[in-house]
Parts: C-alpha cells; structure tokens; sequence
C-alpha cells in the first residue's frame, strides 16, 4: 500500500519526526487561513509532481486559488489529485536525502542517505550515496547515525535532533513493516530547524492484517489500474510510453529493465500472471491499449500460459478493435511455434530475442 505524502507525514509527526505545518483539502472552499508564502501540492501515490506542475509557490491568497484550482486539473503520471495538502513554505539552507528500504541481495534492510536531496535519487552518482545495512535484531546503533550523519554532513548544532530523525524512521520503516520509507528532502533551514518536506511510504500489502491502522485508507489507483485489478491482472502506470506485458512480475520486471538498457522507457507495467485463458489476454491488451502507448512490448515465456492461447487473444483483439499502434512480441516457450504460425498470418511477425524486441520498441517509442 502506498500513502500520500500527507499521510505518511502524519506517521513521521507521530514518532517526533518534524514535518511543515499545513492541511490537506479537498475542495477550493475548504482554503483556509494559511502561511505566507506557502506551498500547495497534489497528494497523489507517484513521484514526478513538481515536473507535472502539481506543485506550486503561492505568495497570497488569490494565487493560492487559482493554483489551487490548475493542481486539480493536472494529470500526475495517470492520477488527478482528490486532495492537496497547503503547507508552509520553509527556507532552504540544505538538503538532504534519508530513507530505508530492502536490500534484496544481501536480505536485509538498508539505510540509505546523500547529502544531494531534493532531486531525484536515482539520478545521483553512486559515490554520493550512502548503503548502510541495518541487522533488524539490532536495528540502528549509534555507529549507524555517526557514519550517517558524518556522510550527509549535517551541521554539529543539529547533529542531536537529526541522529533522532534517523532512529525513528528506522522505528517506524520496521514496526510498521514498510518496503520503502523516505524522507527527501530532508530540509536544514535557514533558521536551523530540520525538517522533513516530502515523504513516501510504501507498506507491505502482506503484512496489512496486522495494521488495522491502514484499513479505512483507500489505496490510490488510477482507473486502469483499478480495472485490471477487478480482472486479476496486475497493472501499474508508469511515467513513460511503451506498455509491457509479459507474464510473472518477475518477467515483467526484467523487461522493463532490458526496455531502459536501449533507452527506453516504460508506460504500463502489466503482469499477465500464470493463464492459458484468451480472454485474459485480451483484457489485457484492451486495458495496454486504453493507456494511449506508443508501443505495445509482449514478452511472454510459454509454460502454463500457452504461447498459442496469447496469439488467440491477440489475434481476436485485432480483428474486433483493431490495433492502431505497433505491436512487438516475443514469444518462446509452449507451442511458440504454434503461435509464430497463427500470427504470421494475420501479418504479425514475432521476434526470437528480447534484446531484439526492447531495442524495435525503444526505437518505436521515440527514444
């Protein structure tokens, strides 16, 4: 499960994590008083906000509206925003990045922290960011938050307040069984205040039966993907414009990876799942179809699911709607050859390769 920002701040207050002041509406009515100059944001569970315009500098209460109302009306990757949280605006000396996830190659939880925040993390070098492994029998030590703190270089005047910061987001990342947690940025003010300004929290969907806390939160998700859940599938909106489907998450997984190895970049992550039902195939393709790709990329690796059954449900999605966009396919596997036939004919053509296939889409999918 995915909070918002809001709710996840509300978690980080709770533990004595210091967040901005600030209230979440749903409704230009609902503006209140408010600090000046503050902030407005879309409270939606995808990253690429500010990039979208979903986040705005308000100097008064006019232009508190009208932005108010524009953030309302933008599309965040997929999602319109239902609320937007009003919030101080904080006057930035540094910033700073702190979050813990899993580490799957070594099994254990890891902190992870830069001293380049506020931006997207991915993007910073791999020698500006810090791995520090955290056993959960111990959890964090204080040789965990010297070593941190002494990478993020937080100024010694606030070196106390922050060493707390760090424990209590452990605290919470392992008490409340989160796959992600994280603070960015984690804001050192003007005034030498630390602050969190953004936060995002990621619970693990097996362990929410002992969270009854997070029952009544409604889990954000866009209409397709809302959709594809109603029909067992698993679809997630990603930011790009090439669609995946391949079938495992596994798979699905490691074609999005071979996808951006040739540059190209993902815009619906579908997990077709273990079925040797057409119709599931072309639920599948439909909902791909409805999300406007560029390129359509199937990867598919015949066991249980049939490569003949995926040809059947693409062929009859074909011949019922037509296909508008360019489709690339892969399929190896049970009765692939089976399936080259069947496509062949209609005048589709099947590609042996992945490397193959990601590098036709990437070209395909202007990249």
């Amino acid at each position: 499960m995915r909070l918002l920002e809001h709710q996840a701040k509300a978690l980080l207050r709770s533990y004595g994590i210091p967040v901005p002041k600030g209230y979440v509406i749903r409704d230009v009515d609902e503006l209140m008083e408010m600090p000046i100059p503050a902030i407005v944001k879309a409270q939606v569970p995808v990253g690429g906000r500010g990039k979208a315009g979903a986040i705005k500098k308000v100097m008064n209460r006019d232009d508190a509206k009208n932005a108010i109302l524009q953030v309302f009306e933008t599309n965040v990757n997929g999602y319109f925003p239902k609320e937007i949280l009003v919030e101080e605006y904080l006057s930035i000396a540094k910033e700073v990045y702190i979050g813990v996830t899993i580490d799957r190659g070594v099994g254990l939880p890891v902190m992870l922290a830069s001293p380049d925040g506020g931006v997207d993390i991915e993007q910073v070098p791999e020698e500006r960011i810090g791995r520090f492994i955290i056993h959960p029998f111990i959890g964090v030590q204080e040789y965990h938050v010297r070593e941190i703190l002494s990478f993020i270089k937080v100024p010694q005047g606030i070196s106390d307040l922050a060493g707390r910061i760090i424990k209590n987001l452990w605290n919470i990342f392992w008490s409340l069984d989160c796959e992600l947690l994280e603070i960015n940025p984690l804001v050192l003010t003007d005034d030498d205040k630390i602050v969190a300004a953004d936060a995002k929290m990621t619970i693990n969907d097996d362990a929410l039966y002992r969270h009854r806390e997070f029952s009544e939160l409604e889990e954000e998700l866009t209409p397709l993907e809302k959709e594809a859940r109603k029909n067992s599938l698993v679809l997630v909106q990603l930011d790009g414009n090439i669609a995946v489907i391949a079938n495992g998450a596994g798979l699905t997984m490691a074609t999005l990876d071979n996808l951006s190895f040739y540059g190209g970049k993902g815009g619906i992550f579908l997990d077709l799942g273990g079925t040797d039902d057409p119709k599931k195939v072309e639920c599948a393709l439909e909902l791909a179809l409805r999300a406007t790709p560029r390129v359509v990329l199937i990867n598919i690796f015949g066991g249980m699911t049939r490569c003949d059954s995926v040809a059947s449900g693409i062929i009859s999605v074909k011949n019922r709607l037509g296909l508008n966009v360019p489709i690339v396919i892969r399929l190896k596997g049970t009765n692939e050859r089976l399936a080259q036939e069947m496509l062949k004919r209609e005048g589709i053509f099947v590609l042996e390769e992945l490397d193959e296939a990601c590098k036709i889409a990437s070209k395909l999918g202007g990249y």
